[in-house]
């Protein structure tokens, strides 16, 4: 549902909901003189620098530069958009919102609020049954989870039966239709009914970071194939957006470092011994989407996942993710053989713990990595390691640091400082001659027809980029072309991180109706601290102009450039994962699922792209 949030109702939610009474419920305040200290929920610090204020109603932290008003801290700590956030906050104070007609909103949020019961009854349902079944409390029992464990995380058991949650939901008055656009049951191939998705298996409920069950994990108890079995994507549960333990995690607010691991039963094992700040991805690689959850503890991220060859691979591909988001992510590195869960049950929590303590930054990993994957005595494959390693460490800001590796790598391969040192210069100097930019700035402005928009391609960006920052100049400067860029072009469609934002922060004060200047962008900008405020400047700076005569055809143009390159990036991916799976030698039944769907999309895709060209 959506609402009529005002001027004036801002400012009531705002007066009602006292900022020191709700910022206390996440961190523990302590008066010091008018103000209130505490150490900050959004960086990692052991001296408090983050400050709120009473009289002044906001909070400022000195160390990351987050500050904002009582709507801003929620939109942050409970990742909301402004308008959740004043609903949020609204409830709080029993201010009753008038509702605003919209439609499509409506039945969206209807189609989604009864996925949301749909999976909350299936959790009750796989929970009673886990309590009457033996099989499958033997199992845990040998997996060493306790019934308090497997309560916290609300694990349940899936019986053999091919129908007996089809037919327990369709009793509890759900339709088959909604069941399995829960994907919860699937339907017959050539055939009328329905058959149960889960079978036999522990059940894994995955809960978003407000509490919601969105999908499924499903683990057999027996040696039958797929071991592990997820929900599909769903219209409330995306695996690449999601993180199994997440709600876990915001129970222990005050923790301020966080590990990624592989399954399900690696951040259940950890919790038993202690271990309470661990997350999974689920089931699939881990993805950018996924890294963003992780913002928040900076440089208290580890990564800790199978010793296998495998293991370091997904480890090395992670690294690169959380590196692209800004994150200083570590890797701590469990005997060959091991996963999380045989080592937390092996060794225990102090033992575990001791791993912080040799953890492996990006440099350390990498050559940790490449070593495994290198013959050092084949002087083929010592240039092959020495070349590979100098790529990083050429990227390395610190003379001292990268001295410090230069002479690790020196030691390992016994070749001299001097040569990896000409190396590294070399690739830097091919490095620096291609990315010198012939043009500087993008001049968008053709003066000889000041109706058409021309944008100068920069050697350095793709044309998709160009497209973005052209459309957020547009309405910035003409906002009476916003209304027609807004049916077509939504904030999550730009594929820029910083046009995305800025995106979503005109929106949303122009849906508001309120008018924005570069200062004012500028101000709200320098309060992100993953924001790159220079690049943003440049946006606002692009010199464009258009007039009336032929500017629905420059906007025709420009969104078409828009979808056109989002799908043309989409179909890339797509095609990889179809090339990975292809490449398996056996393909278990979730693969064959997956396959089907990453065509059908491919097709979609493909279609769509004739139709913007």
């Amino acid at each position: 549902m959506s609402y009529y949030i005002d001027d004036d109702t801002i400012e009531r939610v705002r007066l009602e909901n006292n900022i020191v009474d709700i910022i206390s419920e996440y961190v523990t305040l302590k008066r010091t003189g008018s103000n209130y200290v505490g150490i900050c929920p959004f960086h990692s610090e052991k001296t408090p620098s983050f400050t709120v204020s009473d009289t002044k109603q906001f909070y400022h932290c000195f160390g990351c530069g987050e500050g904002g008003d009582v709507i801003s801290f929620i939109m942050k700590e409970e990742n909301l958009s402004f308008p959740e956030a004043v609903k949020f906050l609204a409830d709080k104070a029993g201010i009753i919102l008038k509702e605003k007609e919209n439609k499509k909103y409506k039945e969206l949020e209807d189609k989604k609020e009864k996925l949301y019961e749909i999976n909350k009854e299936a959790a009750r349902y796989f929970y009673k049954k886990l309590k009457t079944n033996n099989q499958a409390l033997f199992y845990l029992k040998k997996r060493s989870i306790d019934r308090r464990t497997a309560t916290i995380f609300g694990l349940g058991y899936s019986d053999w039966s091919w129908d007996s949650l089809y037919n327990y939901l369709i009793k509890k008055g759900y339709n088959e239709v909604d069941i399995e656009k829960a994907g919860l049951i699937i339907g017959k191939k050539g055939k009328d009914g329905y058959y149960d998705r889960f079978r036999n298996r522990i059940m894994f409920p995955i809960i978003d970071i407000r509490g919601r069950v969105i999908g499924f994990g499903g683990r057999v108890i027996d040696s039958s194939n797929p071991k592990y079995l997820n929900s599909p994507d769903t219209l409330i549960f995306s695996k690449g957006h999601n993180l199994f333990g997440l709600n876990i995690l915001k129970k222990y607010s005050n923790i301020k470092k966080i590990i990624l691991v592989e399954g399900y039963m690696d951040v259940i094992s950890l919790y038993s011994q202690g271990i309470n700040y661990a997350v999974a991805s689920l089931g699939t690689a881990f993805t950018q989407n996924q890294a963003k959850y992780f913002k928040r503890y900076e440089d208290k991220v580890y990564i800790c996942y199978d010793s296998d060859l495998a293991g370091l691979k997904a480890t090395d591909k992670a690294l690169e993710i959380f590196k692209k988001e800004g994150i200083n992510a570590k890797v701590l590195i469990l005997p060959s053989g091991k996963d999380p869960d045989d080592f937390i049950k092996e060794k225990g929590k102090k033992e575990f713990e001791e791993l912080f303590k040799d953890s492996l930054n990006y440099i350390d990993f990498k050559i940790y990595f490449y070593k495994r994957q290198y013959n050092l005595n084949d002087p083929d494959e010592k240039i092959k390691f020495t070349k590979n390693i100098s790529n990083f460490i050429k990227n390395v800001k610190s003379p001292i640091e990268a001295d410090v590796y230069l002479d690790k790598i020196s030691k390992e391969t016994n070749i001299s400082k001097e040569a990896i040192k000409k190396e590294i210069i070399g690739k830097s100097r091919i490095i620096d001659r291609k990315n010198t930019p012939k043009d500087k700035y993008i001049n968008i402005n053709n003066r000889n027809n000041k109706d058409k928009i021309t944008p100068v391609k920069s050697v350095l960006e793709p044309g998709h980029l160009i497209a973005e920052k052209t459309i957020i100049k547009l309405i910035f400067k003409y906002k009476k072309y916003f209304k027609k860029i807004r049916t077509h072009i939504k904030p999550e469609d730009f594929m820029d991180h910083e046009c995305r934002h800025l995106a979503k922060y005109i929106y949303e004060n122009y849906e508001y109706g309120k008018e924005l200047n570069e200062e004012e962008i500028i101000n709200y900008f320098k309060n992100i601290k993953d924001a790159d405020c220079k690049k943003v400047l440049e946006i606002l700076n692009l010199d464009i102009s258009a007039s009336d005569e032929n500017i629905d055809k420059v906007i025709e143009d420009l969104i078409e450039k828009l979808i056109s390159s989002k799908l043309k990036i989409r179909r890339k991916k797509i095609t990889e994962q179809i090339h990975n799976i292809d490449m398996k030698k056996e393909k278990d039944e979730e693969d064959v699922e997956k396959l089907k769907q990453l065509c059908s999309e491919l097709v979609e895709i493909d279609r769509n792209l004739k139709l913007h060209q």
